[in-house]
C-alpha cells in the first residue's frame, strides 16, 4: 500500500475501516476502478479493529435483512477471491428470553424470518441450554434459534476487503490524513472538488469528482467543515474477553441475553463478554476526538462495566471464577435513531457518506458497501433505503448537545424491548407547534417525529398523559378510540403544524413540476393534485399533494419526515435553464385539521367564504378569512371525512385554534389518524410507499397520468410495471385487511398466510374503532393475479406473536 498521493482520483473514499474499504472493493468492482482510498492511521485502526465481529442476517425490515444477508455471503467467500482470511464462520446464534414480554419479541422475530424465507426456531429453555450448555436456563421462558447467524475477524475481513478492492484496481493510501474537503459553487449548487491531505506533514490536493466520507467518528466533523449534516456521536462501548473456559469452543454459536443486556461470543476458548448497558457513556464530542488515535483504547471502567458484568454471571455462572484477559473500552460513534447514515449529502453534490453505524458496522459492511457504491455509480438507490438514509435528518440534528443527550439514550436502548410505540425522551421537548402549550393543558401525549412534538393521543380529565408499552392493547386505546368516534360522526381538530411545506415559484416552475410529479399538476389555480415522485425504476420517492396557486407558484405538502429528502430530490431534478426557487416554509405556518361530518357547520359561521359542495369542492384550495385570521384552507383529508386542512401563519394560530375549540371540535391525535386511514385504506410513505414499490403494486396508478400522453420521471418503468401486471405471474400487490376477532392488537410487521403457508407482512396496522378491530395493510405475493376473487377466496391469517387470527384481505379498503 502507497503513501504516495496521485493528484487526482474519480473517487476519494476517507477512512480505512471495514466500511470504507467495502466501498472501495465495490465500486472497483462496479467498474469504477479510479479509486483512492484514504487512512489517516493503518487500516482499521479506529473503530473496526476492537468490533465484536458479530454477524446476524436478521433484521426488524426486509431491507435491512437483505443488506446483512449479503454481507455473510460476502464474507464467506472472501478469502477464495483473495487469498487473505476473515475468520468468518457461520456458527449460528441463540436469543434468550427471561420475560413474557422478550418472548413475545421472540415469536414476532420468528415471524419476521418467516415473511423473509429465512431460517428460525423457537425454543425451550431445555433446546437453548442444549446448544449453550454453558448457560444457565432456570430463569429462562424460552429462546430462538438462528441458524443464519455468524462471526468474522474484524481486521481480517478489513484486509480482505482492501486486498480484494487493490486486486480490482483500488489505491490504498495510509498515513494520510484528511483535513478538509474542496468545494466549488454557490450556495445554490455546491460540488465536491477534491480533498485536501496531510502526508508527513506536508499538505497534498488530490482532485476527486466524488468523495465518500466512511470516516466514522470522525465523519461528523469532516461534514461540519463543508455544512454538511452527518449526526453522529462517539460513546463509549465495552466487553472483555475471558480466559478458557470448559465447554466453549470455536463452533460455539453466538447467545444474546437482552434481558441482561449482554452477548456472548468464543474467541480463542474463552468468551467475549459485552453488551449494551441501559445507561450509556457518550464520549467526546466529534470536535474534539484527539488524533492521532490509532488502535486505542479508552480508561477501563469496571465500576459502569459492571451492571454487564452482574447480568453475564447469572447468565454463564463460569465466569465468577474465570480471569479477563483483556478488558476493551473503545468509542463507538451513534446515531439519534439507532439507524446508520448512507447516502449523497443535500446541498453538496459529489459528497457521500456511509457512517455512523451504531455497533452493527460488521454486519451491515459487505451490505452497506454495495449499496452506497451502487449509489455512486447510479445516481440514485437501487433498493429501498429510506430508513437509512442521511437525508431523513436536517441541519437542526447536528447540535452536539442535542447529539450527546440523545445517543446516550439509544445506546441504552439496544437490547432494550422494542416497543411498537416507543418514543425517544432525550432532548425533547424539541420543535413545538405555536399550540403546544394549549394541547399540553388539553391532555396531551406528544410524540416526536423530525423533532417536531406532536400529540400522539389526548387524556381524559383525571387521567395521567402518559404513554404506557406493551405489546397488547394499550390503557390509552380507549381515549383513541373515543377521538375516532368524535371524527367519524361530530368533528375533531389535529394539529399536523409538522406537515412539510414547499413554495415553487417563478419561470419554469409548472415545467419543471410536471416533470417530477407522475400526475398531472397542470390544473386550474385552487386545485389540489394528489401526486407521487417516482424514480426512473418507476418506484416511490415522495407521496404528497400539490395546490396550484397561480401560473407559476404551486404549494406543495408533504409528510412531516420528508422534509430534507424532498427538497433535495426536487433540486436535484430541476431542468437545465429553470428560473424558479423552491422555497421551504413549513415553520412560518401551522396546520389545523378540521375533520368530521360537522366540520362545515362549525367552520361555516367563522367565514364569509361558501362552504358547500358545489362552491368548495373536495381538492380545492383557497384563501379565506376565519375569524380574525387570513388562512389557506385546503378540503383535503388522510382521515376519510369531510374537512379542511387550515394552513395558519404562525402568530394567528392560537387564535384559530380558541375558535375551533370554541365552537365544539374535539382534540384528536396521530393515533387516530393512523386508525382512520388505515380503514380508508390511505397510504402512507416510508411503509407503504417505497423506493422498493410502485403505483402498481400500491394501487395507486389513478394518482398518475399513465393513462394521458404527459411525460414525467418514470413513466417508462410504470408503464413496464403495469404491462407485466397485465400479462400475469408472481407479484406483490398492497391490500386492505380486518382481522375477524376484536381480540388481538396489531402493530405493523405481522407475517400474514394463505393456507397455513406465508404470503406476506403488514406495513401498517392500528385498532380501527369503527370497524371494532384491527385493520391495516400489507403487500401480499402470488403466483398469479392478487385479485377480488383470489382474495375472497380467504384462508388468510395474521400471525400475532405465534397467535393466528383469521383476517379478510380485499383490494377495497374496509371503509372504502
Amino acid at each position: 500500500m502507497t503513501t504516495e498521493l496521485p493528484s487526482r482520483a474519480r473517487v476519494v473514499v476517507v477512512g480505512g475501516g471495514v466500511i470504507g474499504t467495502s466501498v472501495a472493493y465495490h465500486l472497483a468492482g462496479l467498474g469504477w476502478t479510479d479509486v483512492l482510498l484514504l487512512e489517516q492511521g493503518s487500516l482499521s485502526c479506529g473503530t473496526t479493529w476492537h468490533a465484536a465481529g458479530l454477524v446476524g442476517p436478521l433484521r426488524a425490515s426486509e431491507s435491512g435483512t437483505r443488506l446483512v444477508q449479503y454481507s455473510a455471503e460476502l464474507y464467506s467467500s472472501l478469502e477464495a477471491e483473495t487469498g487473505q482470511a476473515t475468520g468468518y464462520r457461520n456458527v449460528g446464534g441463540v436469543i434468550v428470553a427471561r420475560t413474557e414480554d422478550r418472548m413475545v419479541q421472540l415469536r414476532r422475530t420468528a415471524a419476521n424470518a418467516a415473511a423473509y424465507d429465512m431460517e428460525c426456531e423457537l425454543l425451550t429453555p431445555r433446546q437453548a441450554g442444549d446448544l449453550w450448555p454453558a448457560m444457565a436456563t432456570d430463569d429462562l421462558l424460552g429462546a430462538i434459534w438462528l441458524p443464519g447467524d455468524g462471526k468474522v475477524n474484524p481486521t481480517d475481513l478489513t484486509m480482505a476487503l482492501a486486498r480484494g478492492a487493490r486486486m480490482r484496481g483500488a489505491r490504498i493510501a495510509e498515513r494520510v490524513r484528511v483535513l478538509g474537503l474542496t468545494v466549488a459553487g454557490t450556495a445554490a449548487g455546491r460540488r465536491v472538488t477534491g480533498v485536501r491531505a496531510e502526508v508527513a506533514g506536508e499538505e497534498h490536493l488530490v482532485e476527486a469528482e466524488v468523495v465518500v466520507n466512511c470516516a466514522g467518528q470522525w465523519a461528523k466533523a469532516l461534514g461540519d467543515q463543508v455544512g454538511v449534516t452527518v449526526p453522529l456521536h462517539s460513546a463509549e462501548h465495552f466487553y472483555v474477553v475471558t480466559e478458557p473456559i470448559a465447554g466453549v469452543h470455536p463452533g460455539l454459536p453466538i447467545m444474546r441475553d437482552p434481558d441482561g443486556w449482554t452477548y456472548f461470543k468464543e474467541e480463542v476458548g474463552g468468551l467475549v463478554v459485552g453488551g449494551f448497558e441501559p445507561e450509556a457513556k457518550p464520549w467526546r464530542s466529534p470536535a474534539t476526538i484527539p488524533y492521532p488515535f490509532e488502535f486505542q483504547l479508552l480508561e477501563e471502567d469496571w465500576e459502569h462495566f459492571s451492571v454487564l458484568m452482574d447480568e453475564a454471571v447469572r447468565r454463564v455462572p463460569a465466569l465468577a471464577d474465570t480471569g479477563v484477559r483483556k478488558f476493551y473500552n473503545g468509542p463507538e460513534s451513534f446515531t439519534p435513531d439507532n439507524q446508520f447514515l448512507l447516502g449523497e449529502t443535500p446541498g453538496l453534490r459529489g459528497f457521500f457518506v456511509g457512517a455512523g453505524f451504531n455497533s452493527v458496522g460488521i454486519a451491515s459492511a459487505g451490505g452497506a458497501g454495495r449499496a452506497l457504491a451502487e449509489w455512486v455509480v447510479e445516481g440514485e438507490p437501487s433498493t429501498d433505503l429510506v430508513g437509512v438514509d442521511v437525508r431523513r435528518f436536517a441541519p437542526f440534528n447536528a447540535n452536539n448537545t442535542w447529539l450527546r443527550s440523545r445517543v446516550a439514550e439509544v445506546l441504552g436502548l439496544h437490547y432494550a424491548v422494542p416497543w411498537p410505540n416507543r418514543e425517544l425522551e432525550t432532548a425533547r421537548p424539541f420543535r413545538c407547534s405555536p399550540v403546544h402549550d394549549r394541547l399540553a393543558a388539553a391532555g396531551a401525549v406528544f410524540g416526536s417525529k423530525m423533532g417536531w412534538e406532536r400529540p400522539n393521543v389526548f387524556a381524559p380529565a383525571g387521567s395521567q398523559a402518559r404513554l404506557d408499552y406493551t405489546w397488547g392493547k394499550p390503557s390509552w386505546l380507549p381515549w383513541s378510540a373515543a377521538e375516532q368516534r368524535a371524527t367519524r360522526s361530530d368533528v375533531a381538530v389535529f394539529d399536523q403544524t409538522s406537515f412539510s411545506k414547499y413554495v415553487l415559484a417563478g419561470p419554469g416552475a409548472l415545467g419543471w413540476l410536471q416533470w417530477v410529479c407522475a400526475n398531472d399538476v397542470d390544473v386550474e389555480p385552487g386545485q389540489v393534485v394528489y401526486t407521487p415522485l417516482l424514480n426512473r425504476r418507476g418506484t416511490y420517492e415522495a407521496d404528497l399533494t400539490v395546490t396550484r396557486v397561480g401560473p407559476e407558484e404551486f404549494l406543495l405538502v408533504s409528510s412531516s419526515a420528508a422534509t430534507v429528502r424532498d427538497l433535495d430530490w426536487l433540486e436535484r431534478h430541476r431542468p437545465d435553464g429553470c428560473g424558479a426557487t423552491l422555497t421551504d416554509v413549513t415553520t412560518a405556518h401551522a396546520v389545523l385539521g378540521v375533520m368530521g361530518p360537522r366540520s362545515r357547520d362549525l367552520l361555516q359561521p367563522l367565514t364569509d367564504a361558501d362552504l358547500g359542495d358545489e362552491a368548495f369542492p373536495f381538492a380545492t384550495s383557497r384563501v379565506v378569512s376565519l375569524g380574525f385570521a387570513t388562512l389557506r384552507a385546503t378540503r383535503m383529508t388522510y382521515v376519510g371525512e369531510l374537512g379542511w386542512e387550515l394552513m395558519v401563519p404562525v402568530e394567528l394560530a392560537t387564535g384559530t385554534y380558541d375558535l375551533l375549540k370554541a365552537g365544539g371540535a374535539t382534540d384528536a391525535g396521530y393515533y387516530t389518524i393512523e386508525s382512520l386511514r388505515l380503514e380508508k385504506g390511505y397510504r402512507a410513505f416510508g411503509r407503504e410507499l417505497t423506493p422498493d414499490y410502485g403505483p402498481v403494486e400500491a394501487g395507486l396508478v389513478f394518482a398518475t397520468a399513465l393513462s394521458r400522453g404527459k411525460e414525467f420521471l418514470g413513466r417508462a418503468a410504470l408503464e413496464t410495471h403495469r404491462a407485466a401486471l397485465a400479462a400475469g405471474g408472481r407479484r406483490r400487490r398492497l391490500v386492505s385487511f380486518v382481522v375477524d376477532s376484536p381480540e388481538p392488537m396489531l402493530w405493523g410487521g405481522e407475517l400474514v398466510l394463505r393456507a397455513g403457508v406465508p404470503v406476506g407482512q403488514v406495513t401498517s396496522a392500528a385498532w380501527g374503532e369503527t370497524a371494532g378491530a384491527c385493520v391495516g395493510l400489507g403487500y401480499l405475493r402470488h403466483d398469479g393475479p392478487v385479485t377480488h376473487d383470489w382474495l375472497a377466496s380467504g384462508g388468510f391469517e395474521v400471525d400475532v406473536a405465534g397467535e393466528r387470527y383469521a383476517a379478510r384481505c380485499s383490494l377495497r379498503a374496509p371503509l372504502a
